[in-house]
């Protein structure tokens, strides 16, 4: 086989973690060429991988007539797809585009009627990690055992595709020494349950009378739902709320020490791209970190120890669980941390 498609058509986060689908491509067909099928804002994240060799917006291939949806399929000439986000109208098309070797969960009723090779996968009440269910997808390949977590981490590798501005390449040059730049990422756009403004707002204070240098990530229409909280901390951190795009953004992290954030896409690409990442979750499957930690050499989490947390199921945003991760105890683990290199 020569050339394999990956359709993951959803979030940042679980973008990241299929990357290392296309890395063990890479590993085990020397010469292979791995397209990714994605969201167009996920773009600059395929970019970013070295594992991943072309990229298909699934937003462009709808505004096409299906004529050409499925010439563009045919274009790619994939000797096999692999379905890790499964997506009805995608399976079909690319069963009619004639791709030979089509793979799919056996849970779906739609891949029984497009998909040649099934796998019998259940998300819901795996104990698996994420990476780990979209490696299990490549027993048709070949995979005979799913690797461990620590040798998924490299195969799903980030390095920024595009030099950071100078304007905020100059906002991190450190003071001193044992300066840190350390990012925070208060929102999570539903991805995550989120710690709390509150929380967030102690952690800054806490890093910045260490001397630590504090950023503010997240879109503009974040940033306007924390206007009040970051003008209260002016002084203390710097905010980036809609200042960077995708691309940047990666460059931003890439060159900083690390980031905090809850289990939402910024949180993956910073694990991935070899920084410090400071993970923030409730106990509750499939939400909880063993399903969804970040995967990289400097990354960690905290989870509040509690069995599940059955209570906050009907109260997302009022989740009692993660808000009882004290801002002491990341204070702590950030400020543990050793700088980094910039990549």
């Amino acid at each position: 086989m020569k050339t394999f498609l990956i359709s993951r058509t959803d979030a940042i986060g679980d973008l990241v973690l299929t990357l290392p689908v296309c890395g063990w491509l890479k590993q085990q067909y020397p010469g292979c060429r791995v397209v990714l099928l994605g969201r167009d804002y996920t773009r600059a994240v395929a970019a970013a991988c070295p594992a991943v060799d072309d990229f298909i917006s699934d937003d462009d291939l709808q505004k096409l007539p299906e004529a050409a949806q499925l010439s563009a399929l045919r274009a790619v000439g994939a000797d096999a797809v692999v379905h890790v986000f499964p997506s009805r109208r995608l399976a079909s098309l690319c069963r009619r585009a004639g791709i030979p070797l089509r793979i799919g969960t056996r849970n779906r009723w739609f891949h029984w009627l497009s998909c040649n090779r099934l796998v019998a996968l259940s998300r819901r009440h795996s104990p698996l990690h994420e990476a780990q269910l979209n490696m299990d997808l490549l027993r048709p390949l070949g995979l005979t055992q799913l690797p461990p977590l620590a040798e998924l981490a490299p195969l799903g590798r980030l390095q920024a595709a595009e030099p950071l501005a100078e304007p905020h390449a100059a906002l991190l040059q450190r003071q001193h020494p044992g300066q840190l730049n350390v990012i925070l990422h208060p929102r999570s756009r539903g991805h995550g349950r989120e710690w709390g403004l509150a929380h967030f707002g102690q952690l800054a204070r806490g890093l910045h009378q260490r001397g630590h240098r504090v950023f503010v990530s997240g879109t503009q229409a974040e940033g306007d739902t924390m206007r009040e909280w970051l003008q209260q901390h002016q002084g203390v951190l710097i905010d980036l709320t809609g200042q960077l795009s995708l691309p940047q953004f990666l460059a931003f992290i890439a060159a900083a020490d690390g980031l905090v954030a809850s289990g939402t896409g910024p949180l993956h690409l910073a694990a991935a791209l070899g920084r410090h990442a400071l993970g923030l979750f409730p106990p509750m499957r499939p939400i909880h970190p063993g399903r969804w930690a970040p995967l990289g050499p400097h990354a960690e989490y905290l989870v509040f120890d509690k069995p599940d947390c059955q209570d906050c199921r009907q109260q997302p945003a009022a989740c009692t669980c993660i808000k009882a991760i004290g801002a002491a105890e990341a204070l702590a683990r950030v400020d543990a941390w050793q700088p980094l290199p910039t990549l």
